[in-house]
């Protein structure tokens, strides 16, 4: 899976990058993104890409409460064309997460505790993760005895734009420390994959792969890490276990 990762970098950097316009809003720099966080995600509209926000943790349309949003930050490419909460989504609202780089927590064989690992691009260029994005409005609920239908209330005028991340089987790099990585899109198929009219859903399923070993390195972090109220860059930084660490239980 895929539960924390990096979005340091200046929009319109990550605007350029993705040849996307840039977003309405700018989101706080972090080093440690959280689920239910907002994030950036890149998608296509009119053949015109965008960098807009999104909260991470998919929301289906038919979701009866946002909170299930918790529960699918990670979308499996297995099955995926096929899944309810995924399928509609897939077929014509694709999107690609921006990340600096992301973390893995390594089990430790006869230890409680896990080790993180921060895994980036060797070159420090963003990687592209395939997502979903979906959008939830919130209806009110008919009262019994109302003769006239629910009708649009304020929060409806808000719709919840959300995300996921999928992920696939792990590359001969990630599977020393975890068997799940997120799927990492080449620049190459970069149109492919966000263009809306696309519903080729076998060829798309055939991008859901592991990515190159060489598109990854990882180093060991600090525990600290483990908290989601940290948000520095040092959380970044290599870091040397040893064996008088603390367990950092997740």
């Amino acid at each position: 899976m895929c539960g924390r990762f990096v979005s340091a970098s200046p929009p319109d950097e990550i605007a350029r990058y993705f040849d996307a316009e840039g977003p309405d809003i700018d989101l706080e720099a972090s080093f440690n993104v959280a689920p239910t966080n907002d994030i950036y995600a890149v998608t296509e509209d009119g053949g015109i890409r965008k960098v807009e926000a999104f909260h991470w943790g998919l929301v289906p349309s038919w979701a009866k409460d946002p909170k299930i949003g918790s529960k699918m930050i990670n979308a499996r490419a297995e099955g995926i064309a096929t899944k309810n909460a995924y399928r509609a989504a897939f077929k014509r609202r694709r999107c690609i997460i921006p990340v600096d780089g992301f973390y893995e927590w390594q089990k430790i064989e006869g230890q409680k505790r896990k080790q993180p690992h921060y895994i980036r691009n060797p070159n420090d260029e963003p990687l592209a993760f395939a997502g979903l994005w979906e959008v939830w409005r919130p209806k009110r609920e008919k009262v019994e005895g109302d003769a006239a239908p629910p009708t649009t209330t304020e929060a409806d005028e808000s719709p919840l734009r959300s995300a996921t991340i999928i992920t696939t089987t792990p590359n001969e790099t990630m599977a020393k420390i975890h068997d799940r990585m997120p799927v990492i899109l080449p620049a190459s198929k970069w149109a492919e994959w966000l263009d809306p009219a696309n519903d080729d859903v076998e060829t798309l399923g055939q991008l859901l792969v592991p990515a190159p070993t060489s598109i990854i390195t990882m180093h060991p972090v600090s525990t600290e890490v483990n908290s989601v109220r940290n948000k520095g860059p040092e959380l970044i930084d290599p870091y040397e276990p040893s064996a008088d660490d603390d367990p950092p239980l997740l």
